[in-house]
């Protein structure tokens, strides 16, 4: 994998996000806009986040995360508890929004990616270790415990834990 190319990517989805959430009538509200917020600022406004999850994603922002973070169709499928066949679905209709409860779980993949990026310095390093299974996980992979929202904030503290040199 090439690092620039998915650094290149996360501008791609900065971009995405931030046109959407700029395009929401509550955005300036929220002091959001696009000239100088990232990707990062996104997960940090949390006012904003809420507004997103409410209104839903719509796919096409789906689909630009989709590509830069390491998941199979069927493990999105299996993240946001739909079928394989109904994001298929989606794929073809052009303004598709995306449910509040699977809006709130894409954004949330979407941010332990972007932490995971920040904290490993490396894409490549991080879905490494996305997918390598971890004694502090009781041998599961990092991956596996994003399915619900408990799983997410353990990946987290331990990207924490990481990020600060604490090793247990």
């Amino acid at each position: 994998m090439n690092y620039k190319k998915h650094t290149s990517d996360f501008d791609v989805v900065n971009e995405a996000i931030n046109n959407y959430a700029i395009s929401l009538n509550s955005a300036s509200i929220f002091n959001f806009n696009k000239d100088n917020n990232s990707f990062s600022d996104f997960f940090d406004n949390k006012m904003l986040v809420i507004q997103v999850i409410k209104k839903g994603l719509p796919y096409k922002v789906f689909n630009v995360i989709k590509k830069i973070i390491p998941f199979t169709e069927d493990d999105w499928a299996n993240y946001l508890n739909i079928s394989k066949k109904s994001l298929q679905r989606y794929s073809n209709d052009k303004n598709h929004l995306f449910k509040p409860i699977h809006t709130e779980k894409i954004i949330e993949i979407a941010e332990v990616t972007n932490y995971g990026k920040d904290v490993f310095d490396s894409t490549e390093q991080f879905y490494l270790w996305l997918n390598t299974p971890s004694f502090i996980f009781n041998n599961l992979k990092p991956a596996e415990l994003l399915q619900d929202s408990y799983g997410k904030e353990l990946v987290l503290e331990e990207l924490s834990r990481i990020e600060h040199g604490i090793f247990a």
